[in-house]
């Protein structure tokens, strides 16, 4: 008989914290679902704000490992893949808002927004890389992908910068916000640049080093 060992199961009080802040913007939507307390177009408020919150959460999880290599913080790294699946969560509730919600099902009516709008084109291209990354984020699938899993979960950045785009596009009056995340996103992904710049450079600089290096 298998036991769960305890050791496992224990969180840290900024996991649960984490957790919980993720939980929150699902919890208040549902409050105000059963409250009757959303906008006089229910469908595009349960869109947006399911939208937004994809969006924060796969920025917060791309701000893990800067935090871990710039300031020492390790307790981001280990809350890195719950925010991408909660960001998965979001993105997934958010198609299926749009996809059910607004358009029925209808793939003839959902095809001709795709193809005609492009907006709807960069977030959908986003989403159906997310789905990829979230089946493949266990451990399981790290062990047999190997060298190609850090390849392949590379596509969040993609991801991320499609997201980006589309929320802008969406957010027609006031960009003010989406400007703000995507300032934080264009940060991140030039930190990983100087970081995957530097790791290639090292292999050159130590073939450099032994090309000049005397021969006895």
């Amino acid at each position: 008989m298998h036991t769960l060992s305890l050791s496992k199961l224990r969180f840290t009080p900024f996991q649960i914290l984490v957790h919980l802040a993720s939980l929150l913007p699902l919890a208040a939507l549902l409050w105000d679902i059963w409250q009757g307390q959303l906008s006089v177009n229910p469908i595009q408020d349960i869109t947006f704000r399911t939208g937004k919150a994809a969006m924060v959460l796969l920025v917060l999880s791309l701000a893990a490992t800067p935090l871990n290599t710039v300031f020492g913080f390790r307790q981001a790294v280990k809350v890195r893949r719950a925010l991408g699946l909660y960001a998965f969560l979001y993105a997934t509730l958010h198609f299926f808002t749009y996809a059910w919600l607004d358009y029925g099902w209808n793939l003839r009516l959902i095809g001709l927004e795709i193809t005609e709008k492009l907006y709807v084109l960069v977030g959908f291209a986003s989403f159906l890389i997310l789905i990829p990354l979230a089946v493949t984020s266990t451990k399981g699938w790290q062990r047999r992908l190997k060298k190609r899993w850090k390849k392949l979960h590379r596509w969040v950045y993609l991801a991320a910068a499609l997201v980006a785009l589309h929320y802008i596009w969406v957010q027609k009056a006031d960009i003010r916000e989406p400007l703000i995340w995507t300032g934080i996103l264009t940060m991140l992904l030039l930190l990983r640049w100087r970081r995957l710049h530097f790791r290639l450079q090292l292999p050159h600089k130590h073939s450099r080093a032994l090309e000049n290096k005397p021969s006895s």
